[in-house]
């Protein structure tokens, strides 16, 4: 699908699939070097912005490597871009561990992932479909209950 794409900040290259088959893009930090304090939180810019075609989304997500190797995720994962936005694309990373963290400039921080989106219309009903879970909520099938 073809997605129109602005660069902002110079350097900065396209997102592209690392491998065949991979279904998120790398994201780059186009931004300083930065310190992340322990358990800290910081807000990245990419340098591109999109337009994302109606009925579609972004979904920003963690990289598996960094989460395993280096105790980096996202907030507000997944994050999403809506089709309506047009500003800068920001990633949140934050830091689980108890020591700072750093990241370069270029460096590969989170993934990106275009998904359709459906869009919603209710029907009020007096009673819904019966299950076999019915309203057992999170947690339902194992031993703790909200």
């Amino acid at each position: 699908m073809q997605v129109k794409i602005k660069i902002l900040r110079e350097g900065t290259k396209l997102p592209h699939y690392k491998h065949d088959g991979d279904a998120g893009m790398d994201l780059v930090n186009m931004g300083d070097d930065v310190t992340i304090p322990a358990f800290g939180r910081v807000t990245l810019p990419t340098g591109i912005a999109v337009a994302i075609p109606q009925g579609y989304e972004i979904q920003v997500r963690p990289r598996s490597g960094m989460a395993a190797k280096r105790g980096i995720t996202l907030l507000n994962t997944p994050g999403t871009i809506d089709a309506g936005y047009r500003g800068e694309i920001c990633v949140i990373i934050h830091n689980t561990n108890p020591e700072e963290i750093n990241i370069t400039n270029g460096e590969r921080i989170a993934q990106a992932v275009l998904k359709k989106c459906e869009k919603i219309e209710w029907t009020i009903v007096k009673d819904l479909d019966e299950t076999t879970r019915n309203d057992g909520g999170f947690g339902s099938t194992g031993t703790h209950h909200l």
